[in-house]
């Protein structure tokens, strides 16, 4: 079993004095139920899970929105005498099926504080966004769950002292070679893998890749099968073939016709939000970023888009056909694009899990030449642009190009080198002629998590 972050999350959220029930949100499979039964385990509490989709006729005992009442039927149901009594955790597992739950959590936190409560649903985003229904709002708490991060996997994969290496190197000491090109190795092997629980867990089981494959290819068909769920008809259609094409054009502005050059941008448009409110897409918007927020000087009608999971995105375009040594030996013309998504899944696992992340680029059109900045985040009370490459070479003229334009922000390229940090002194070429651009730059590895990419 693969330990989470989540669960230190999960502890607090426990220990609260004025705790609220909490709804775990995010994809299907990304192991929502599995925290909570890890999390009660390694509590020694006791656990009271009902699975709402194999019980719904209890949507009439949650409508009562009378707490005792609903416990006493859940006594009866998973054969247990006092539930919810004492210490321990009520999970409400598929709790979209029965929407009365949803609404009977805000009497849990009224009239019950005592007691713990989780929710979750594989497509609990769809039951959320119904017009007609409403959510009891400031009586709840959100936790988002994605894919396990690249450290995850390292925890699990056994690498305790490389991790602790990454984790306690200094800003401006060596960075051992040694240590290097073990964590590069075990990135490859997370480019294939990726962060699913499931898949992973395969992987160290077994060590052979394609073991995690065959459950890459599981989890796509479960996804397949969930689009009649919430599309009919002809959207149907359209939803599922946005959905092949995806994987393939990861980071790139999106335009409609990617997906099928004769269908309109309103179905396009509406597929695509379908995707993104089951967390299988993550959008990256454009941001001005004139200031902070970034969302506040962003253009909605500009953004680019990249998959839930890294290893699903190899598995949906074929990376199944190479064996994993080869892939750790060899270039792929889409590792550019697999290291962009390596990254944007990080940026998104470390954004405030109680709100739905927010990511954003900056690009350009200029007269001169286009630019564009692959990533853009709030660091404190500057703005952090972010250069992916997938490599240990690569031109940086974007981001001279941004940094010219917004001199207050701060510059990092993730590539595949050893740590290190330099000045810039450039000229580059503008509307107006030649100028210079001076600006500090850190360059860290991909591996590097964004919370450590500035530690000192």
């Amino acid at each position: 079993m693969v330990n989470r972050q989540s669960i230190k999350s999960l502890d607090q959220w426990f220990r609260k004095a004025n705790r609220k029930p909490l709804v775990l949100r995010g994809a299907r499979q990304v192991g929502k139920s599995t925290l909570v039964r890890e999390f009660a385990r390694l509590g020694n509490l006791p656990l009271w899970e009902v699975n709402l989709e194999k019980h719904a006729g209890l949507n009439s005992v949650f409508a009562t929105f009378e707490p005792g009442t609903v416990l006493r039927e859940l006594s009866l149901v998973l054969n247990r005498p006092n539930v919810g009594k004492g210490p321990g955790v009520l999970f409400l597992d598929e709790i979209q099926q029965t929407p009365a739950a949803l609404a009977c959590l805000r009497y849990f936190y009224e009239e019950m504080p005592e007691l713990a409560v989780v929710a979750a649903g594989s497509l609990l985003e769809f039951t959320l966004a119904d017009a007609g229904y409403s959510m009891p709002v400031g009586r709840v708490e959100y936790h988002w769950l994605g894919p396990l991060t690249f450290f995850e996997f390292l925890e699990g994969a056994g690498e305790t002292e490389a991790l602790k290496y990454c984790e306690g190197w200094i800003t401006g000491t060596e960075f051992s070679e040694a240590a290097h090109q073990r964590l590069c190795r075990r990135l490859r092997e997370f480019f294939l893998v990726g962060g699913m629980p499931e898949a992973v867990q395969a992987f160290l089981d077994t060590g052979d890749f394609l073991s995690a494959v065959e459950v890459h290819r599981s989890i796509l068909e479960t996804y397949r099968d969930d689009f009649s769920k919430y599309s009919h008809g002809a959207e149907l259609e359209k939803l599922r073939r946005v959905f092949e094409v995806l994987p393939r054009v990861l980071g790139r502005k999106v335009q409609y016709r990617q997906f099928h050059p004769d269908w309109k941008a309103q179905d396009i448009r509406r597929c695509l939000e379908l995707l993104q409110r089951a967390g299988l897409a993550l959008p990256v918007t454009h941001s001005h970023a004139q200031g902070l927020p970034l969302g506040a000087d962003e253009d909605p009608t500009v953004f680019k888009l990249f998959f839930l999971d890294i290893g699903l995105v190899g598995t949906a375009n074929g990376n199944a056909l190479v064996t994993l040594e080869d892939f750790l030996e060899s270039r792929f013309v889409n590792e550019g694009p697999l290291a962009e998504q390596f990254v944007a899944q990080h940026l998104w696992a470390h954004q405030p899990r109680d709100q739905r992340a927010s990511l954003h680029f900056w690009q350009r059109d200029g007269k001169v030449s286009n630019a564009e900045v692959d990533f853009l985040i709030a660091q404190g009370s500057s703005i952090l642009a972010i250069e992916v490459k997938s490599g240990t070479m690569g031109s940086l003229r974007s981001l001279h190009q941004f940094m010219l334009s917004h001199p207050q922000a701060r510059a990092l390229r993730l590539d595949l080198n050893r740590p290190s940090s330099q000045v810039v002194h450039t000229e580059i070429m503008t509307a107006t002629g030649k100028q210079t651009v001076e600006y500090p730059l850190e360059n860290r590895p991909l591996y590097f998590q964004p919370k450590n990419s500035f530690n000192s």
